[in-house]
């Protein structure tokens, strides 16, 4: 049955984008609002109702940032529906797992227990790089998510850190890489139960609404009372966002990537920041 599964799933993911019916006015608009920006951009966006997308360079591969923890979450998914990790269960922290920063879980005094649950919550909903480390370590490390990923028919979307053979990717993209399409189409399967199980997606579900980095990205044009399924990723030349927001009428999938950027600040008025929230505002008027 699984098999089954994966090869309808695969031939879905692998689809030709001509195969898909495009939104010739959104598409136009979209251009135009991003015509100038000082960078590489990459976008997919997709109307869940009616399937029309627009897909400007969304094939194209970009530095994941902290959104390669959709990965990591992925692999921690499966490894917790095939049996091999409890959502309950707990852990203890050692000063050894510390990644260094400003992170929630490095504060923990070496011996200290948490929950498998509680450490998925840092990693997705604060975007602690500690947890997310030591969650990539439990999926199986980066060569079991990569495997994963490929027999679910992703091509470019790889975990790069701390991950033998992807030194070179590591080198070019950072900790992850992907693109903008296969990030929507995953949002999307997990938002259709279309991955593991229903319980499975509605918890992954769940875990991606509690997104605490909402003050300069595109999420915070989204009204406060409309969900939103959301992950983002930062570093100095590359600010992405990966959305479902879940509008009443015509709920739809978001994806913006960028690289070499040329604002590299790390204020509000950031170009890519700014563009994300131009893009999100601008879909939620023509969707709602």
């Amino acid at each position: 049955m699984r098999k089954i599964f994966l090869a309808v799933f695969i031939g879905m993911i692998c689809q030709p984008a001509a195969s898909q019916r495009t939104d010739k006015k959104l598409q136009s608009a979209i251009r135009s609002m991003i015509n100038g920006y000082k960078g590489d951009i990459g976008i997919y966006i997709k109307n869940l109702r009616t399937g029309k997308i627009v897909s400007i360079d969304a094939d194209t591969v970009f530095p994941t940032a902290s959104i390669v923890k959709l990965p990591i979450f992925l692999g921690i998914t499966d490894r917790m529906y095939r049996g091999e990790l409890d959502y309950d269960s707990s852990f203890i922290y050692k000063d050894s797992l510390l990644y260094e920063g400003a992170d929630i879980l490095g504060s923990f005094k070496s011996g200290e227990k948490i929950a498998l649950k509680k450490l998925i919550m840092l990693m997705l909903t604060t975007s602690d790089n500690t947890a997310s480390l030591w969650l990539q370590s439990l999926a199986g490390t980066g060569t079991r998510i990569n495997s994963l990923l490929d027999s679910l028919g992703f091509t470019h979307t790889r975990v790069n850190s701390r991950t033998p053979g992807r030194e070179e990717n590591r080198a070019r993209f950072g900790w992850g890489q992907t693109t903008a399409r296969e990030m929507g189409v995953l949002l999307e399967k997990i938002y259709r139960k279309e991955i593991y199980s229903e319980a499975s997606c509605d918890r992954m579900l769940r875990c991606l609404g509690r997104n605490f980095w909402d003050e300069n990205e595109g999420i915070s044009v989204i009204p406060s009372t409309i969900e939103v399924f959301s992950k983002n990723g930062c570093v100095n030349a590359s600010r992405s966002e990966v959305m479902i927001v879940n509008a009443p009428r015509n709920p739809f999938v978001l994806c913006i990537f960028t690289k070499n950027n040329q604002d590299t600040s790390w204020k509000r008025e950031n170009e890519a920041w700014a563009m994300a929230r131009k893009l999100a505002a601008y879909l939620w008027e023509y969707y709602k």
